[in-house]
């Protein structure tokens, strides 16, 4: 099998263990999950079953960041207890994943159950000389870790381009450095609070996903990624302050899938421009909806257009019609180890069934039954 790895910018072989330790950054449940959720979580779904289908056993842990500016201010904006609101917001999310017959996470945990962890974790990152306190928050410093920039190989200037516009707040007057990031900060009032040793507060969005990993996957983890956005800043301060506490290489492999657009707008709650999961499941068979997705490359971002749910209902109707079989077998999963190819294994899935070949073990690899 080989697969894009971002840091390197090429296809390279992915020859993980017997188990393969995975993490994909999970969603801030504040509202509905939307397509391009489901696009990130379907390709680790995919990719899962046919690590599977090689002999591997697969633990993917997928958190949920249930504290930060987001969820915050929409909680406020509701009157909701934060907690409250992301509770009920997980039990869509997890509806909507269980409709579009993703296998369980190995392991889902949240942000609050992690902050023992990443107090203990900012703890050594001062110690090391990697973290210092000013203005009353915990920030790390990029200018002490000689590799930052190793996972999205991007110059300063687009860096703090994409700092500004990602919530990393480049304009903060306590930081050292501009790219420096937040590790821990006061709350403000009103907003959840635990006791440190650098004040009350909580935590920065990027120390989150390194507690959780080192804590459920040990110190490396054989393959992480989420959408494309999350390379810099999220990806690239996550590895930065996991490999200067730990002292060892964080991720073998970093893989991102692209965005799902409408309109020509990437898919975000912040634009409003959204297709939501239960609204397409209440039209459309999962199944439709996965192939949907399916048939297009998880690197190359995509428009969403209604027209590719009627063509993958065609898709699904032809495929059905073959009865059980294990026509193009290899054929698929040979696609599939070529950088998890799908629209090329639907094609070749597409060629047997049109020949009147049964494709059941085929069409199962991609989560079709």
């Amino acid at each position: 099998m080989v697969l894009w790895e971002t840091s390197k910018g090429a296809k390279v072989p992915f020859e993980p263990g017997p188990v393969v330790r995975m993490y994909t950054c999970g969603i801030t449940p504040y509202d509905a999950a939307h397509l391009g959720h489901a696009a990130t979580y379907l390709i680790y779904d995919v990719l899962q079953r046919r690590l599977r289908d090689r002999g591997h056993l697969t633990r993917c842990v997928r958190n949920v960041t249930d504290v930060d500016d987001d969820i915050l201010r929409r909680a406020r904006e509701l009157g909701v207890h934060f907690l409250d609101l992301a509770a009920e917001e997980m039990s869509h999310f997890d509806a909507d994943m269980t409709a579009l017959g993703l296998l369980p996470a190995w392991s889902e945990p949240r942000a609050t159950s992690a902050i023992p962890d990443i107090l203990g974790f900012i703890g050594e990152a001062v110690e090391k000389g990697y973290a210092y306190q000013a203005g009353g928050s915990v920030y790390f410093s990029v200018d002490h870790f000689e590799r930052f920039g190793q996972v999205s190989n991007l110059d300063k200037k687009t860096m703090l381009e994409l700092a500004a516009d990602r919530g990393g707040h480049p304009e903060d007057p306590n930081k050292s450095n501009p790219l420096d990031f937040v590790l821990w900060q006061p709350s403000e009032a009103g907003e959840p609070a635990w006791e440190s040793r650098w004040g009350q507060g909580r935590p920065g969005w990027h120390i989150e996903c390194s507690a959780l990993a080192l804590r459920e996957l040990g110190t490396t983890v054989d393959l992480h990624g989420g959408g494309s956005d999350l390379i810099f800043p999220h990806h690239e301060c996550e590895a930065a302050q996991s490999e200067a506490v730990t002292g060892e290489r964080f991720v073998k492999h970093w893989m991102h899938v692209g965005m799902v657009r409408l309109d020509g707008e990437k898919m975000s709650k912040s634009l409003g421009n959204l297709v939501f999961v239960r609204d397409l499941i209440k039209e459309w068979e999962p199944a439709v909806v996965r192939l949907a997705v399916l048939s297009h490359h998880y690197r190359e971002s995509w428009d969403f257009r209604p027209e590719l749910l009627a063509e993958a209902e065609e898709r699904l109707s032809l495929w059905r019609s073959t009865g059980h079989g294990e026509g193009a077998l290899q054929e698929a999963r040979a696609a599939l180890d070529d950088d998890l190819d799908t629209p090329r294994c639907l094609g070749v899935i597409d060629e047997a069934a049109s020949a009147g070949q049964g494709v059941s073990k085929s069409a199962a690899l991609l989560g079709v039954f």
